[in-house]
């Protein structure tokens, strides 16, 4: 029988889980996450793999959920020397790529950057021509300077030729294995927010391969030697190794939407909002036909402004190991900073001397953990104060994310989630499950493949039924290139914006689709 194991990295446990092809959950785990995070993934293989006492020649599938693309933005490690062209001269001159970025940010990824001839208008005509022997000799330039290259055209989301014939140049010079980001292919309309999420996903290709090869050679070492072995994106889905390492940047965001995913496999729900609790925050998300929201707005990375999709998600400093303070006029305060993966040698309930939101749950009754009796040493009165913050922290932010007045259905998740006692205003029933500390796991398991396509039509010129048709074609032809079963594939969303002030009817079309695992 075949079997596929899902593993999610957090910042403090790694979880994993083993499912059958009904999706049954034959048996799951959690760690804690370990510094060089391979050991971390190896650990939890072992004791997933002792609990299901399977052989791990039955594992045939295996996916990752990864926190390490956002961490290495985050704390500027491990990035790729990059180069930028932007074909956008001489309109674009006056704000050149990286303005407005972190000065170390920068210096991580070289700084390297050229404003060549190029670009389109709004309405599709050119700006200027590529000069083929400009291009030439900033690309000579830089060889054996950068690791990976970044190219930007304005307006190239409705045309990408430019985009694609600096690829084959690019190639020619530099070599066939340098990886190349296209802008065309990962932001959305504006320059210079799709600009800098190119540059980001250039920068990334490094970090990809390691955990590329991180998690094929941990699987390696335990035995499971065919399984077909995917990442997740942050839309809910997964990608294949090759997909992923042409864009790392989708990696971005894929914890939370793997929580969201599996509370909706949990508690057969397909539209309610999500909390996910873990040691460090609180994530809250909206599920949406199944599916995490996607942010209508840019989503700010490492301090870098982008526009490439991420899902909706609101997160607060508040978690199972978030750190609890009474200050001298008797408020108490929960986090943001948290004890994190030494909860179980910080924390009052495990013997340590830190009070945590765990040791409130635990001294309140609400939850037997550790050593109950050591936490008696914390005031009730303090213990009490806390609870009510507690509360009162994840309903505000719960009516942020919630679209009207009326109450809604709320899935509680994640390892953290014994920190929750009670009713929680601004929701009509809370659901549970028993795996709920690992659905972050079950997420990535039971993701399909996804693909997405965007891109401005005319409709003055294009017909609509046409041009959605084309959206959906290329998007499908995405999701089967990140290892879709052809055939297998569905149109799961449809997007219609239309742009003010731009001629013929213009139109960005976005289409999203899935499909099975090959």
């Amino acid at each position: 029988m075949n079997y596929c194991l899902g593993i999610d990295v957090g910042g403090t446990n790694t979880d994993a889980v083993i499912l059958d092809k009904q999706q049954t959950i034959i048996a799951s785990v959690k760690t804690h996450t370990t510094k060089d995070i391979e050991s971390g993934i190896y650990d939890a293989i072992t004791k997933v793999l002792k609990i299901s006492q399977l052989n791990p020649e039955d594992i045939h599938l295996a996916m990752l959920g990864t926190t390490q693309a956002t961490n290495a933005i985050v704390e500027r490690k491990g990035l790729a020397e990059i180069g930028v062209i932007r074909l956008g001269f001489p309109a674009t001159a006056a704000i050149p790529p990286y303005s407005e970025w972190p000065n170390d940010l920068v210096k991580s990824m070289s700084g390297k950057y050229s404003l060549v001839h190029g670009g389109y208008e709004y309405d599709g005509q050119l700006i200027t021509s590529v000069d083929d022997q400009e291009l030439r000799q900033v690309l000579t330039d830089w060889q054996g300077k950068i690791e990976s290259l970044a190219v930007v055209g304005v307006f190239s989301a409705l045309n990408k030729n430019q985009e694609e014939h600096v690829a084959e140049i690019a190639h020619e010079i530099l070599g066939d294995n340098i990886p190349i980001s296209l802008s065309a292919a990962i932001g959305s309309i504006g320059l210079i927010t799709r600009e800098n999420a190119t540059i980001l996903n250039s920068g990334l290709c490094r970090i990809i391969q390691r955990v590329a090869y991180g998690f094929s050679n941990a699987l390696l070492k335990q035995g499971i030697v065919q399984a077909d072995i995917y990442l997740c994106q942050n839309d809910g889905t997964l990608m294949s190794l090759d997909f992923a390492a042409q864009y790392p940047i989708l990696t971005i965001g894929s914890g939370p939407t793997n929580s969201i995913r599996g509370a909706a496999y949990l508690a057969k729900k397909r539209d309610a909002l999500v909390l996910d609790i873990g040691g460090t925050t609180s994530d809250i998300g909206v599920l949406v036909n199944g599916f995490p929201r996607e942010s209508s707005k840019g989503v700010e990375v490492g301090g870098v402004q982008t526009n490439f999709r991420m899902p909706d998600i609101l997160s607060i400093g508040l978690g199972g190991g978030s750190i609890v303070r009474q200050h001298d006029d008797g408020t108490v305060t929960i986090g943001p900073d948290s004890v994190g993966y030494q909860i179980t040698d910080k924390a009052i309930c495990f013997g340590g001397d830190v009070v945590t939101a765990t040791d409130i749950a635990v001294r309140l009754g609400y939850v037997d953990l550790g050593n109950p009796v050591l936490t008696k040493k914390i005031d009730e009165n303090l213990a009490q104060k806390a609870s009510a913050e507690i509360k009162r922290m994840l309903e505000t932010a719960i009516d942020k994310m919630k679209s009207s007045a009326d109450d809604v259905d709320l899935i509680l998740v994640g390892g953290g989630r014994i920190i929750v006692h009670g009713e929680l205003a601004g929701t009509s029933h809370v659901f549970t499950d028993p795996n709920g500390g690992v659905a972050n796991a079950i997420g990535a398991t039971i993701a399909q493949v996804g693909g997405q396509y965007e891109k401005l039509y005319q409709y003055a010129t294009v017909d609509r039924t046409k041009a959605i048709s084309d959206a959906t074609m290329l998007a499908k032809q995405q999701a089967i290139t990140a290892g879709a079963k052809g055939g297998s594939t569905e149109v799961v969303d449809v997007e219609e914006i239309p742009l003010a002030y731009a001629p013929g009817n213009t139109t960005r079309v976005k289409v999203r689709v899935v499909g099975d695992l090959v």
